[in-house]
């Protein structure tokens, strides 16, 4: 279940709570008259099975809930009543399996702005990399994935390009590219300073490395494994399992590939820059189309189930007129 908290403009008070009352997806409808002061209006508070959210909150917004009403969205941890039941059990589909739209778009729209927070951990990524690479450390390389934080900017941007949403896609290539940039440029920066100190030189990239060699070296897995963890990663942000994402961080080697491409242009090694870069693209790439074709297929899938129900609807009408 979701929870509801509206403020609605007195005019428009009457339709939306009689159309709130009346949906067997609802429950839990809560009105308080003249509660609201900003924006001015009734608070109105319900739960709306997860399944039937989106269709809910676009009825809202057709009665006119968005010209100068409020709404917000929480989760419910739990609805231990036969009413939750109830409407849970009116809702098309599985709760595991729903796409609240509205929340997929609003994460998407935060994931895509600049923050300090993610220029900071994608940059402490990739100099964890470097580390890895010198070390031909394994653990540390999985350390440097979990830290990194572009699948964020990689899902709103094939959000945006599955929604239309210009903004979206913009935004989130360039922060993709702004912060892998930054992260690069300051790595190297780091490999200067310890290469000007003796600690590393070019043999230090060049020396076998049986646990962190495939980070430059990208082959037909690559580009599979990045669109099974696309398609996970999309699946657990779109039906809120964030734990998921961890598996998913530690899948695809962007940020590897990007603290080995810093190394190489830091201790000037041309014959890793080429593939580092190439994996880099094929993992942001891969999780990229992943995430296009998973949010495109939900899409499809729940506006038919969307349909199914309208026409149920409209046949229980027609035999109740009859």
């Amino acid at each position: 279940m979701l929870h509801l908290r509206l403020v609605v403009p007195p005019s428009r008070s009457g339709p939306i709570v009689d159309f709130l009352v009346d949906d067997v997806r609802v429950t839990g409808v809560v009105v308080l008259p003249g509660a609201g002061r900003d924006p001015e209006g009734d608070a109105v508070l319900c739960d709306v099975a997860r399944e039937g959210a989106s269709d809910v909150l676009a009825t809202l917004r057709r009665l006119g809930l968005d010209d100068d009403g409020s709404v917000a969205i929480e989760e419910v941890a739990a609805s231990p009543s036969q009413r939750a039941r109830a409407a849970e059990q009116a809702a098309p589909g599985s709760p595991d399996d729903a796409v609240v739209w509205e929340v997929v778009t609003d994460q998407a729209a935060a994931d895509a702005r600049p923050s300090w927070s993610f220029y900071a951990f994608l940059t402490l990524a990739t100099m964890i990399a470097g580390i890895a690479v010198v070390l031909d450390s394994s653990v540390l390389v999985v350390g440097a994935m979990v830290v990194g934080p572009e699948f964020g900017a990689v899902a709103a941007v094939a959000t945006g390009l599955a929604l239309r949403r210009r903004r979206l896609v913009t935004g989130g290539l360039r922060l993709l590219v702004q912060g892998f940039a930054l992260a690069i440029a300051l790595t190297a920066v780091l490999a200067l300073a310890a290469r000007g100190a003796g600690w590393i030189d070019a043999g230090s990239l060049t020396a076998p490395r049986p646990l962190t060699g495939f980070i430059w070296k990208p082959d037909r897995w690559s580009f599979v494994v990045a669109l099974l963890a696309g398609t996970a990663g999309t699946l657990s942000l779109t039906a809120g399992r964030s734990n998921a994402l961890v598996g998913v961080f530690i899948s695809v080697t962007t940020v590897p590939a990007a603290g080995n491409l810093a190394l190489a242009l830091a201790l000037w090694v041309p014959a890793e820059m080429g593939g580092a870069v190439a994996q880099l693209g094929v993992n942001l790439c891969g999780m990229l189309l992943a995430g296009v074709v998973t949010l495109l297929v939900q899409r499809a899938v729940w506006h038919h189930v969307a349909q199914r129900r309208t026409s149920a609807q409209d046949r229980a009408l027609r035999e109740a007129a009859g």
